[in-house]
């Protein structure tokens, strides 16, 4: 009977930070880390503030764990890729994960956003170790394959980081685009920027785009 009252209490207890973090991750993208009050979460999560608090301590604690949920939703196959791989699918693979995250979790692209446009401030105990790492090692990938010949780009680095604002641009600049085509992205609208963006990337660097991206 215990045991069953501590798995029980474990599946509460996890169900209640999922809810949490979710409600946090949009009135951090709302408001920001000074504009939120640890009160709004609690009503959009739908529980008392006093479980808030109890799960996370403090307004910064709950930040700082709706950022690391963000770099771990980040994860991808990009991050398994190795020199061996073939750059065309590892590259546009990569890409329609960045733009399906953009679509399905736009609030944490730009939680992400102001917390870089603000200096990374809160960033620095583990960005500099895991985020800076997981740059290096994917530019070695890169680079393996400029080495090899099997691709053309003048900069391992700079291809990230274009891939990056591209691909978060539809996340973060939603509001300019809605404004600009008089209507919000879809689904169908963001496969066609997929697919546009995927053959631009490609293309650039000297490679066919794989027939399952066209």
């Amino acid at each position: 009977m215990n045991d069953y009252k501590t798995n029980k209490e474990g599946r509460v207890g996890a169900a209640n930070k999922q809810l949490i973090l979710a409600a946090a991750e949009h009135e951090f993208a709302k408001n920001g880390l000074k504009g939120t009050r640890i009160q709004q979460v609690a009503d959009r999560a739908g529980l008392p503030k006093t479980n808030v608090l109890y799960y996370f301590k403090s307004k910064e604690n709950l930040y700082l764990a709706v950022l690391e949920q963000i770099l771990e939703l980040w994860n991808s196959a990009f991050d398994r890729a190795t020199s061996e791989d073939d750059p065309a699918e590892t590259l546009a693979h990569y890409v329609a994960e960045k733009m399906e995250f953009s679509l399905v979790r736009p609030e944490a692209s730009r939680i992400f956003a102001l917390e870089i446009i603000n200096g990374a401030q809160n960033l620095t105990g583990f960005f500099k170790e895991q985020h800076v790492a997981w740059m290096q090692g994917r530019v070695d990938v890169v680079q393996s394959w400029i080495d090899q010949g099997k691709i053309e780009t003048k900069s391992a680095q700079f291809l990230l980081f274009h891939i990056w604002a591209c691909c978060q641009h539809y996340a973060d600049f939603a509001a300019q685009i809605t404004q600009l085509r008089g209507e919000q992205m879809g689904r169908e609208e963001y496969a066609l920027a997929t697919k546009s963006l995927i053959e631009l990337i490609l293309k650039g660097c000297g490679l066919n785009v794989p027939s399952r991206f066209q």
